[in-house]
């Protein structure tokens, strides 16, 4: 599979994030599994420490990195859950963190940055802003660049929750993920087409934010200029590396809008109990809008992450 990270190294990863990570449990639910005409197993990601599967992909990468590295630090940009990862990856391995985050951030996951020993750099919310703001960050303190996403020491570690999924023993027909930068699905579709190469892996994706289902369907990677939806993890576009994945590995990418994922959301909250962002009802949004496509079959979902501001619930 080209260069990309072999199933020996997402093993390696897994055993390597052990004392980083959570084991988190798969739920499901008959109410919703009758909503839906199949039998959805969540992988409850939101219960996993910082509360987001971004402990994963951070912690592997902070775990590879040199002495020499260790010494400066590491440093990213990100509007939450990375941010969160990646700091408190660095608190347990006793090394800095420098977090550039758009001022528009949650104040959320600003404060769980700061619980984690974080140092946060404020800048616009855009792209160009945060790019340029990390650029002088890693310039004034020689910190170790660590993307959110792009990355494939990121990327392995994401694909280490959908090898726990396939561990499980339950014979998946479809995984969904929800789509941002691509880390997630790319690991996702990794892990899954070299465990199970008939299972099919789909990605889902807001309206507002749909980048990455255009350049799925153009085969080109099309950057997502001024995103607006709800889904706050997904305001980014999707990174050239996991585009390579995803194009190769991907069966589909699903788009749904804001009112479809708040309905989606609210059903999680309402029949499961538990809480989420977001991001994370996007993949459970997609399989209820086309529920043709998953009518009888074992359909595995990651539930992203759980960092949702309470006091702003949109329902």
């Amino acid at each position: 599979m080209q260069n990309f990270p072999s199933l020996e190294e997402i093993k390696a990863a897994h055993q390597r994030i052990q004392p980083f990570i959570h084991r988190t449990p798969i739920l499901s639910s008959e109410a919703i599994n009758q909503i839906g005409g199949c039998e959805i197993f969540f992988k409850c990601e939101n219960f996993q420490k910082v509360g987001a599967f971004k402990a994963r992909g951070a912690a592997n990468a902070v775990v590879k990195l040199t002495e020499e590295q260790r010494e400066n630090g590491v440093a990213t940009h990100s509007s939450g859950n990375h941010a969160a990862a990646l700091a408190r990856a660095a608190s347990v391995a006793g090394i800095k963190s420098y977090i550039v985050m758009p001022s528009s951030a949650p104040e959320i996951k600003k404060k769980a940055v700061e619980s984690y020993g974080g140092e946060i750099i404020e800048c616009e919310p855009n792209l160009l802003a945060r790019e340029t703001t990390l650029n002088a960050v890693v310039e004034k303190t020689g910190a170790t660049f660590i993307p959110p996403y792009d990355y494939f020491d990121v990327v392995e570690g994401q694909a280490t929750c959908a090898l726990e999924m396939w561990d499980e023993g339950i014979s998946f027909d479809t995984i969904i993920t929800p789509v941002g930068g691509g880390g997630l699905l790319g690991g996702t579709a990794l892990a899954t087409k070299y465990l199970s190469p008939n299972a099919k892996v789909i990605g889902a994706e807001p309206k507002g934010a749909d980048d990455a289902y255009r350049s799925f369907h153009a085969k080109e990677l099309i950057p997502m200029k001024a995103p607006n939806t709800i889904a706050d993890g997904l305001l980014t576009s999707l990174g050239k590396l996991n585009f390579d994945i995803i194009i190769n590995y991907v069966d589909d990418i699903l788009t749904i809008n804001d009112e479809e994922i708040i309905e989606a959301m609210r059903l999680i909250y309402e029949r499961m109990k538990i809480v989420i962002e977001p991001s994370c009802a996007v993949p459970l949004a997609a399989l209820l809008k086309n529920k043709e496509h998953f009518k009888g079959q074992k359909v595995g979902i990651i539930l992203s992450g759980g960092n949702v501001d309470l006091g702003k619930l949109p329902f």
